[in-house]
């Protein structure tokens, strides 16, 4: 078998195994990539999360030295939740990112990239493979560029003809050299819808996102979220979809083309006061199967209280003032202050005066300073 025959009978094995596009790509290095990678680096704009040193995420042969080349899978994922439940005055509701609806894209592209490997392990019995979903080194979206799956967008997603941006992506480094696809060409031009949009500016250019003002990175964070970024929140409670949903080659875009990724409306837009007090194994029960829940319970908790908050939800005060008298973690107690205050009910103000006096947290305390500051503020308007 000639390798371009191998070529496309991975192609048309691919389709049946429900991968939506697939690319090959050379193993060569990705030189524009290190040099953008360093230039993050030293301004300071990396999320922390990445996987490997420059070298590894640039330089496929240091992962795998007989790399020859790279296959690149995508899989379209849905953007509308149907019969999606509504958040109301009396139950508010928070919102997970598209990205993180239905069963972990991490599972369902590893099971999918497992048959590809075993497909090729049957017809070259010495090959070479190793395969990626997101959390390796190499970074999928250059890796899916090069390999023509669709070019990289100005909010730094691949965007696809038929699908737009909505796809979650994956590779398989081999020792096989595939004759390399032709690159997409860029089509954004002059537009910047998504770079105006941004709640944050963490878009501070075209295909340059600085990760630590991204909300879909802040929506992780473990610690108490800077004064800054509270207002832009919402009711998101992990990522952020704002770059994507304005993008014109996103218009119209929804595809429910896998049963895994078919959003549960009550998982991706759950109610907020429930997630408050919850235990961890119901924490894991409800959540655990979504991409959302890798960094644990305290961080979508911290962003639910953030979200009632942002709604001055009324009903949320008595569940609050429990949260910010026995929760142990700084973070939440904190939190759960400062959103006390935003509503701004006689009883929240009156429930932060008292557990400042018993507060030893320096950090809890400062928030509770906040949130009797909304007393002033609502006072004078």
């Amino acid at each position: 078998m000639t390798t371009e025959q191998l070529k496309q009978d991975i192609i048309e094995y691919s389709k049946k195994i429900g991968i939506d596009k697939i690319g090959f790509a050379s193993a060569d290095v990705f030189t524009e990539l290190k040099e953008r990678l360093k230039q993050q680096q030293e301004a300071g704009y990396q999320s922390g999360f990445e996987k490997g040193t420059i070298t590894e995420r640039t330089e496929p042969r240091r992962l795998v030295p007989e790399a020859k080349s790279i296959i690149s899978i995508a899989l379209a994922y849905p953007t509308q939740i149907k019969d999606a439940p509504r958040s109301t005055k009396q139950t508010r509701r928070g919102i997970f990112a598209r990205a993180s609806w239905g069963i972990d894209y991490h599972v369902v592209l590893r099971e999918r990239l497992e048959k590809l490997m075993e497909f090729i392990q049957e017809r070259v019995p010495d090959v070479t493979l190793k395969s990626m979903v997101d959390t390796g080194e190499l970074s999928d979206r250059a890796v899916a560029e090069r390999a023509g799956i669709g070019f990289s967008g100005k909010h730094t997603s691949i965007i696809t003809e038929e699908f737009g941006s909505f796809v979650y992506l994956g590779e398989l480094i081999t020792s096989i050299p595939f004759q390399p696809d032709a690159p997409v060409e860029d089509s954004c031009g002059d537009c910047r819808i998504c770079l105006d949009a941004c709640p944050t500016g963490a878009l501070v250019e075209g295909g340059r996102l600085n990760a630590q003002r991204c909300i879909a990175f802040l929506t992780q964070t473990k610690d108490f979220l800077p004064d800054e970024f509270r207002s832009k929140f919402g009711n998101r409670i992990y990522g952020c979809d704002t770059c994507q949903m304005v993008c014109p080659r996103n218009k119209k875009i929804d595809f429910h083309l896998h049963e895994e990724f078919e959003p549960e409306p009550d998982v991706v837009k759950p109610k907020l006061i429930p997630m408050l007090r919850m235990s961890n194994r119901d924490f894991r029960d409800k959540f655990g199967h979504i991409a959302g829940f890798w960094r644990g319970k305290k961080p979508l908790q911290r962003n639910a209280i953030l979200a009632l908050g942002h709604y001055r939800d009324q009903h949320a005060v008595e569940e609050l003032i429990a949260v910010m008298k026995d929760d142990p973690r700084p973070e939440i107690r904190g939190t759960a202050a400062w959103a006390l205050g935003k509503i701004g009910v006689d009883e929240a103000f009156k429930a932060i005066e008292v557990a400042r006096e018993w507060e030893q947290d320096e950090h809890v305390l400062f928030e509770m300073e906040k949130g009797m500051e909304f007393k002033t503020k609502y006072a004078a308007q």
